[in-house]
């Protein structure tokens, strides 16, 4: 028997129509397990800064120096995951499961191909990075063999990633929240086996995380490949060798993506660069309360994806009315839920930011960081959302260089100039009044309606 989700859903590929309370219901009834499964993320990294802080500062800071970088590589990953799990999406919403049977093969081959490329490039720059990043002899060596034993794992990252997007897109948000759950579950049993029970510290904290990626990932192909009542690829009998159509598609939604990843990591990495010569107790500070921060926008990202999911179907359907109207359900209801999750940050942020860590300086620094932050968790949630509808949308060339635009001229170059006079507190204030502007950018792209004209 279907469920109301899927009930809904079907309505959008059946031409079907559909409330405003239906609408809202079906947002939230995707929404849900999304988010749930972005928390079960943002629980990973609050075990290993957790259990990393609790080595002390430089352990804490080792990790934070090189955390930028990997983003960038976790970013060409996530790009590539977009580019071909948008065009399943489309599919889907145009009833057309045999063809996105056929992105999906071509899409598994594409991803594990292309990060086994970008994991070798970690590993060549594995040993330098720290210190090309500012980084002092205390914290050089655990940062390199962290971002090496990360850099191993990037295939199991993108199998996962590409698995969950390719269910998502299909409107299936349980099962990926399922296994994110359980990832985390066996990120605490492998942290705790290979930072105390072996003793191998930071280094016990990428091995962990990885095997739990590398498990997730395995039981999340078998419920895509095998359990997909949409996608399973027994139905019939495709090709996996990528084809120039698909691939086309793919670079086209994922180009933009990637370039703008380069640019938006290339940002982060300046903010290490910048922040590095405040010394160990702000580098601490500043990592920690990046991860404190991720509980209020992380429900973000759970919407977006939904947004995505939405968004993708009615295009596909040819229903633009209706995926314009998703885009809008969704992004107020990201900008409600983080306003108040910002209000619950300025509150405890100090009880925040010591589950990270015993350190009462960085406790303390980072505290004051995210009573900053809090004023711009809104406009962060628009950002987060409307780009969301405007990938499900395929439109990715606009919205990557507004990101970009923003990140680079309203935050880093400010914070070039505030930080050596205001310290931690200029980075910080800088982000913040760039968050609140991208989320008004945003706004006003969904509002003149160019992101649903291609």
């Amino acid at each position: 028997m279907r469920g109301t989700k899927d009930i809904l859903l079907s309505q959008i590929r059946t031409g079907g129509t559909l409330t405003g309370g239906q609408q809202l219901r079906l947002s939230l009834l995707l929404s849900y397990p999304a988010i749930i499964a972005q928390l079960s993320s943002v629980l990973m990294q609050y075990i290993d800064a957790s259990m990393v802080g609790h080595l002390g500062a430089e352990a804490g800071a080792s990790i934070g120096i090189v955390s930028t970088c990997l983003w960038l590589l976790g970013g060409f990953c996530m790009a590539c995951t977009s580019g071909f799990s948008v065009q399943v999406a489309h599919l889907v919403g145009a009833d057309d499961f045999k063809s996105a049977r056929s992105v999906l093969r071509q899409g598994l081959v594409s991803a594990l191909v292309f990060s086994g490329a970008i994991a070798l490039l970690g590993l060549a720059v594995s040993a330098p990075l720290p210190r090309w990043l500012g980084g002092g002899p205390d914290i050089s060596g655990d940062a390199s063999r962290y971002f090496l034993v990360v850099s191993l794992f990037l295939p199991a990252m993108q199998l996962d990633w590409m698995c969950a997007s390719m269910l998502q897109a299909s409107g299936e948000m349980k099962i990926p929240s399922l296994l994110n759950i359980g990832m985390c579950v066996l990120d605490v049993g492998f942290n705790y086996l290979f930072i105390y029970g072996l003793e191998l510290g930071v280094v016990g904290a990428a091995l962990g995380t990885g095997l739990a990626e590398l498990v997730t990932a395995l039981l999340m192909l078998y419920f895509l490949a095998v359990k997909s009542p949409e996608l399973n690829l027994r139905q019939d009998h495709g090709r996996f060798r990528p084809t120039r159509p698909v691939l086309d598609k793919a670079l086209g939604i994922s180009g933009p993506m990637a370039l703008q990843n380069v640019l938006m990591r290339g940002a982060h990495i300046a903010s290490t660069v910048i922040v590095a010569p405040l010394g160990t107790i702000s580098i601490a500070a500043n990592s920690f309360a990046i991860t404190a921060e991720s509980f209020c926008y992380m429900p973000g990202y759970g919407i977006s994806d939904a947004a995505t999911t939405l968004v993708g179907q009615s295009v596909g359907a040819g229903r633009k009315e209706l995926a314009r109207r998703f885009a809008w359900i969704n992004t107020f209801l990201a900008m409600g839920i983080m306003a108040f999750l910002g209000f619950l940050m300025y509150l405890f942020a100090p009880q925040m930011m010591g589950l990270l860590t015993p350190d009462a300086d960085v406790i303390d620094l980072g505290a004051r960081m995210l009573r900053i932050e809090a004023f711009a968790e809104a406009g962060y949630a628009a950002s987060i959302v409307a780009y969301g509808a405007c990938v499900g949308a395929g439109d990715t060339k606009w919205p990557s260089i507004m990101n970009f635009g923003a990140m680079w001229i309203v935050r880093i170059l400010p914070a070039v100039f505030l930080t050596p006079v205001l310290g931690l507190k200029g980075f910080w204030i800088a982000m913040a009044v760039e968050l609140n502007f991208r989320g008004l950018l945003f706004l006003v792209r969904l509002y003149r309606g160019r992101w649903l004209r291609g």
